[in-house]
């Protein structure tokens, strides 16, 4: 049992990582959606369909508008009477218009010929069925009329008194005219015991394979209420579909996906990959952004564009790479895509608009990159989303504005990297460059301390500084980082600042009254006191470990080589006379004490020459090399050349060394 313990104790970093990993997969399975058709519920009348056909996958019922029931419901509320058209005789009826002028005798001719049509009552409607519909039987077909339409014999005569002036004529053409509707007063009470027709919900039927939709559709009125029966259906039938199969393959994706991920940092990012922080952060801004988009798809599929992916890349960006960014955001973007109608398309346009973003914020050293990376994240929207659409000949999609409404939002939103940069950095204590361009600033209130406390010192890290950021734009890293680190690596001597060569102007050394030891131990202590000094002064973690490794391991040689001549023989514990450590664990901290090392030392040199100078540098940063200094850094021989190289060529510009030419 006790070793169980301690294997999970010794891999305790692991396990860690392990239950991050399997809740993100938990998480992200959670939100994708599983219905196994589109959902096209957020479709609204007047809208463009710019997708492919849409094909019903089942046979579906049509249900009525609320405004067609409301209607039937209305029409049910009156009671409906049935007549029977029976057939009828015009020719006493034609023998009268016969005898009409010419210009009238087909003008009432027409008139009565559509009247008979419609149909003539032989008696008035009662009234139990005024202004009501009312239902005409011929041939055994059933036609529905309103009674406001239908005219009886006394009614047709006042009609035809406007063609027709003699009252004779119009008495007899009236009296002749045959009546052809008969009140069936029978069916009518059988019928009104029938079930309503507006508790009847269908009115058409939809059979599988029908096209909804097809590409390029203005979305009318009734293919909206198409839409919304086939919306409708898509719930009920849910429970039917194989959640199983859907849920599983969820799960192999999200293992893919986010596996992919842990892989790359476990192989090509083993920095971040050992700190449990770093990775938290990168499946925590995997999990927001899946699960923001999740919610908003459920509102309005076009509008996960608004979701802002782009604040991906800038985020990462800021706190580690362009490559970490941009392998994030890919894995973000393949996660989201499940939850669009069009995959290619999204992926098309997030990967473009993405890939922009990072290039915009490659170098984040002002504010102001935060406005031209939100200018530039729409601009690449807009061409990307354009370009798409030419392709596939959808210009209307082109043409309608509000398209690129969630663009804009998705770019306005990377303004508001900026406080979450601020509070992410607080939550996981991450430096971000805006911070470290904070603390580089010289009117910072330790660094004020510093110049005016002790500008020697102060002058001695503006050139370490200086020589450590060339060194790091030279093989890589973060400049910005190391020339913070450099700008604060000496504050622990503002507590004994005489004891230091470099603040002694024209005095006696006070380290001539002390012993060897003594003067280690004061030496030793600017390390530990400036430790102190950072943490009341809430610096970062990253610049305080540029403090605790700017010495390593290393000894003070000139307090040991004399307390050797003053102890010959004896067994020497050179561990009084050695820095507490660590050594440096990364390229920014081993240039660092390689800078502080030959900058130092460059002060005691008696004959500033290129010879001088360059035995110089090989024999501090050959000395760190055999002590062991750099075997935790991520750096090469080949890295520690160039720093050479560097080094010497800056401090021969600043001590105006001429390089002598071979005569």
């Amino acid at each position: 049992m006790n070793s169980v313990f301690t294997k999970i104790r010794d891999k305790h970093a692991l396990w860690y990582k392990g239950i991050v990993f399997v809740l993100c997969v938990i998480i992200c399975v959670y939100v994708l959606p599983k219905q196994k058709y589109t959902d096209v519920s957020y479709i609204k009348t007047g809208d463009i369909w710019l997708n492919e056909d849409l094909i019903s996958p089942f046979d579906f019922l049509i249900k009525k508008t609320d405004a067609e029931m409301a209607l039937e419901k209305k029409i049910d509320e009156k009671p409906i009477a049935y007549f029977k058209k029976t057939k009828t005789s015009f020719s006493d009826a034609g023998q009268i218009i016969n005898q009409l002028e010419e210009k009238n005798k087909q003008v009432v001719s027409k008139e009565i010929d559509s009247l008979l049509r419609m149909g003539i009552l032989n008696s008035s409607v009662p009234n139990a069925f005024q202004d009501s519909v009312i239902y005409i039987i011929e041939n055994n077909e059933v036609t529905m009329a309103h009674t406001s339409g239908l005219l009886n014999k006394n009614e047709l005569k006042i009609f035809l008194s406007h063609h027709i002036h003699d009252t004779s004529v119009l008495n007899s053409l009236a009296q002749k005219t045959p009546s052809n509707l008969v009140f069936d007063e029978q069916l009518s009470s059988e019928m009104a015991s029938e079930t309503p027709i507006s508790n009847y919900i269908y009115k058409s039927k939809i059979n599988k394979g029908d096209v909804l939709l097809r590409k390029n559709d203005v979305v009318t009125e009734e293919q909206k209420n198409i839409i919304t029966s086939y919306c409708n259906e898509l719930k009920e039938q849910a429970p039917q579909i194989k959640l199983m199969s859907v849920v599983t393959g969820q799960i192999l994706i999200c293992v893919l996906v986010l596996g992919i991920m842990m892989l790359f940092l476990a192989f090509f990012r083993k920095t971040i990959f050992s700190q449990n922080s770093q990775v938290t952060f990168i499946f925590l801004i995997i999990l927001l952004i899946v699960i923001i988009t999740s919610i908003v798809a459920k509102y309005n599929v076009n509008y996960v564009y608004a979701v802002p992916f782009c604040l991906v890349p800038i985020l990462i960006r800021v706190f580690f790479d362009s490559r970490t960014s941009l392998f994030n955001f890919l894995n973000i973007i393949l996660l989201c895509a499940f939850f669009t109608t069009d995959k290619f398309e999204f992926v098309f346009i997030q990967l473009i608009s993405g890939i922009g973003t990072i290039f915009s914020v490659a170098d984040m050293g002002k504010r102001s990159k935060l406005f031209i990376s939100a200018l530039l994240t729409f601009v690449f929207y807009v061409i990307s989303f354009v370009a798409y659409h030419m392709v596939n000949n959808t210009m209307q999609a082109i043409s309608n504005l509000e398209n690129y409404i969630p663009f804009l939002i998705s770019s306005v939103c990377v303004l508001f990297s900026f406080p979450l940069i601020f509070i992410f950095e607080k939550l996981f204590g991450f430096t971000s460059d805006f911070t470290l361009l904070e603390l580089c600033d010289l009117n910072s209130p330790l660094l004020r301390q510093l110049s005016q406390k002790i500008p020697g010192t102060f002058q001695h890290s503006l050139q370490v500084a200086n020589l450590a950021e060339e060194a790091c734009y030279k093989i890589g890293g973060n400049p910005l980082l190391v020339r913070t680190g450099a700008m604060y690596h000496d504050i622990g001597k503002m507590s004994n600042p005489r004891f230091f060569t470099e603040n002694q102007v024209g005095e006696v050394s006070p380290h001539e009254d002390l012993s060897s030891e003594e003067s280690a131990q004061i030496i030793i202590e600017h390390v530990i006191k400036g430790v102190e000094i950072a943490k009341e002064n809430k610096l970062p973690e990253a610049v305080i470990d540029f403090i605790r490794t700017h010495h390593g391991t290393t000894t003070t040689r000139f307090f040991l080589h004399n307390y050797k001549k003053e102890h010959e023989g004896e067994i020497i514990n050179e561990d009084l006379f050695r820095y507490p450590g660590p050594i440096p664990f990364s390229k920014e901290t081993a240039i660092l004490m390689m800078a502080d090392g030959v900058e130092a030392s460059s002060r005691s040199l008696k004959k500033y020459d290129a010879i001088a100078i360059d035995e110089l540098v090989d024999k501090i940063i050959n000395h760190q090399i055999n002590e062991n200094q750099f075997m935790n850094a991520d750096i090469t021989f080949r890295d520690i050349n160039q720093i050479k190289k560097i080094f010497k060529k800056r401090l021969m510009n600043i001590y105006h060394v001429r390089i002598e030419y071979p005569r």
